[in-house]
């Protein structure tokens, strides 16, 4: 048999209910599947609360391990410390489509934005699906952004599907995978929530429960060079400020490294953390704001969640997709598979 998501050595933390991002109180993920024989890819949308996101905003910040990537509202994240729109991700050529499609929807929300009040920094983060993909057919539609974030909910499909179903993981079949963690912190207990959309890492590399699988399978691909990326999105209802955040976010590359990968020259690795703990409003209550956040010296455990949950959410990607045969008569094996049975 394959491998399966329980199947976990290097996990020591407790997991959420669904062993998902949507753990974490408040958050829900959608999909939209375009798979038609050169078409594979998709649209996947993370809505961190129900609300307006533009009203009432996260505390949010973001890590560029490798900075070979297109996405869009990274720099004002970083800038201004929080995230004002559902976080949607999708192939690479589809930015500017998804950025228009999201940018529409929070300006159906709020009649404000561009004429009393500032505009919109949407989210947009993105891989290259090239290897399975009709890429430059650009077949994300607005209205599939759309859907995503309408089918939003707190349980959803891993594997090859959304924004993952054209995308390539240590050159076998990748794509959307999710994880979480529970912690205790001064006796309060917390969820870190993890999703990430893998299309990185090589073979050769590839580490799976500490065993190196290229020394018990043969990889049925040709080799690729490590060029790809990884999007990882983090979670969590922990009462953090933006600077830590920011710490929490830089943590997403050790779990990366758990299966192998190295951060090649031409990879976009991104990650992006939010917390749910406090709302930033968009207006000024003309006073002082409020915010409760961790002494530095209880932040560890955090750390340490985020660590598993990202590399559980990379191995699960794998396990949870199907192989898949796309443009120019490339198929991606999957890790199950490849093995056809338990390591």
């Amino acid at each position: 048999m394959g491998l399966d998501k329980q199947h976990r050595s290097t996990r020591t933390l407790s997991t959420g209910k669904n062993n998902l991002i949507t753990d974490v109180p408040g958050v829900k993920v959608g999909h939209v599947t375009l798979s038609d024989g050169g078409i594979q890819t998709g649209v996947t949308a993370i809505l961190p609360h129900d609300g307006n996101m533009f009203t009432d905003k996260y505390l949010a910040a973001s890590t560029v391990i490798n900075g070979f990537g297109k996405s869009v509202g990274l720099i004002q994240v970083d800038e201004m410390g929080t995230i004002e729109t559902p976080i949607i991700l999708t192939n690479t050529l589809s930015v500017g489509t998804a950025s228009t499609a999201l940018v529409k929807h929070m300006l159906d929300q709020n009649e404000d934005i561009g004429v009393k009040t500032g505009t919109v920094n949407p989210i947009v983060l993105e891989c290259n699906d090239m290897q399975l993909n009709d890429i430059r057919g650009m077949h994300v539609r607005e209205t599939h952004i759309a859907q995503a974030i309408k089918d939003a909910d707190i349980v959803f499909s891993e594997g090859a599907v959304g924004a993952g179903r054209g995308m390539m993981c240590h050159e076998l079949k990748g794509g959307i995978g999710s994880a979480s963690r529970l912690v205790k912190i001064n006796e309060v207990e917390y969820t870190v929530g993890v999703l990430v959309m893998s299309n990185h890492g090589s073979f050769e590399d590839l580490m799976i429960d500490d065993k190196k699988l290229s020394n018990d399978f043969e990889l049925p691909n040709d080799k690729t060079e490590e060029k790809g990326s990884i999007i990882v999105v983090i979670a969590t209802d922990v009462p953090l400020s933006e600077r830590q955040l920011k710490r929490v976010s830089n943590r997403a590359v050790v779990g990366l490294s758990r299966t192998g990968a190295y951060i090649g020259n031409g990879s976009g690795e991104l990650a992006l953390a939010f917390s749910t703990a406090t709302k930033m409003p968009h207006q000024s209550p003309k006073e002082p704001l409020s915010m409760n956040f961790l002494h530095d010296d209880d932040i560890n455990p955090l750390f340490k969640a985020t660590a598993e949950a990202v590399h559980e959410s990379v191995v699960s990607s794998m396990t949870h997709a199907e192989s898949v045969s796309g443009i120019r008569n490339k198929t991606a094996v999957s890790l199950n598979d490849l093995t056809k049975k338990t390591l």
